[in-house]
């Protein structure tokens, strides 16, 4: 039955499908409460989220360097910050070092050329698993990575790829401040239409032109 029927029959249009909420509130916030703690059973479940994401021949090509505010590894990872980042990072419950296996052990064979893509998943499951739990995740490339990997003795088939700070929020949901300003986040994105490459028209809301590139109008 098409929207059509549905409207003689007098039952209305079927109802658009909304956006989650976890992904339409998220936001990056870069002012974390400072005494807030993340526990370890929240670590355990942050982690248990990552490790269900897709990837390619399920490689599973992730790690994670996991460090609570107070303890050693925490304190380690915050001595690889960039000066920017030092700045709001620490303050988050938790810092986590997201590590790609980059290479076959011993070789310099690829050991996924989707490596990179698929600890993204991994990412961005921990991090609609920590918004469902009340908790903000800010990832981060604002770090020495030969000197995090060296403190951890990382070996060279891995790569420390990312960093994400990991807690609560100081301040209300989607409200930007100038530390969260002066690290460029901002809930702020492009709309469905400008991110659509390519879609059939009559499912288009308007007519788009692409940008110019190799063999495309």
């Amino acid at each position: 039955m098409t929207a059509h029927d549905l409207d003689l029959a007098g039952l209305g249009a079927p109802e658009r499908p909304g956006l989650h909420p976890l992904l339409a509130g998220r936001f990056s916030t870069a002012d974390f409460d400072p005494v807030h703690e993340v526990g370890d059973a929240t670590v355990d479940v942050l982690l248990d989220a990552a490790r269900r994401a897709p990837s390619a021949g399920n490689s599973q090509p992730w790690s994670f360097i996991v460090g609570r505010r107070g303890d050693p590894v925490h304190a380690r990872l915050v001595g690889h910050l960039s000066a920017g980042t030092r700045a709001w990072a620490p303050a988050a419950g938790l810092l986590v070092a997201n590590l790609a296996q980059i290479l076959v052990e011993d070789t310099d064979f690829d050991y996924s050329e989707f490596a990179h893509y698929d600890l993204g998943q991994a990412v961005a499951h921990l991090t609609v698993q920590a918004q469902s739990l009340g908790l903000s995740v800010h990832q981060f490339r604002g770090f020495d990575r030969a000197g995090a990997e060296s403190e951890f003795a990382v070996p060279p088939h891995w790569q420390i790829t990312s960093m994400a700070a990991v807690g609560r929020s100081a301040v209300p949901e989607r409200r930007p401040t100038p530390r969260a300003v002066a690290a460029s986040t901002t809930p702020v994105r492009r709309t469905v239409d400008e991110i659509t490459w390519a879609r059939h028209p009559r499912l288009s809301r308007r007519p788009r032109a692409h940008p110019a590139g190799p063999g495309k109008p």
